[in-house]
């Protein structure tokens, strides 16, 4: 009976990891600010050219897009992000792009192709 108490227990943990994962919230909100200033730094918004949105090529921006989800993906891998961190990734990344000056149509659209692109099942 012992034995099995233990074995439950651990289970629940594990359990609770998958929710939470393995990394403080702090660590999480920096992660995604150096995400908001890559993607500001390589597709600055342009206020001139509908408010905040970035004065680059189609092409430039997708490729930027994908560096960033691949660095996302990678970090959610490392750091075994539960359903938790990952919204909360989601969320930091998203007040950054404002804060930095997108639009908000923009920042949406980035931040679920983020938030879907790290939630997929990838082998």
């Amino acid at each position: 009976m012992l034995l099995t108490a233990r074995v439950a227990a651990h289970h629940n943990a594990t359990s609770a990891m998958g929710i939470f994962g393995s990394v403080s919230t702090k660590q999480v909100d920096e992660f995604a600010k150096t995400l908001a200033s890559e993607l500001a730094k390589q597709c600055p918004p342009d206020p001139e050219r509908g408010a905040g949105k970035p004065n680059v090529t189609p092409k430039r921006l997708m490729t930027t897009l994908e560096q960033i989800c691949g660095k996302a993906l990678g970090y959610r891998e490392q750091h075994n992000l539960g359903i938790y961190k990952k919204a909360r990734l989601g969320n930091t990344f998203r007040w950054e792009l404002t804060a930095l000056g997108y639009t908000k149509d923009f920042v949406d659209d980035v931040t679920q192709r983020l938030i879907v692109y790290i939630s997929r099942k990838h082998k």
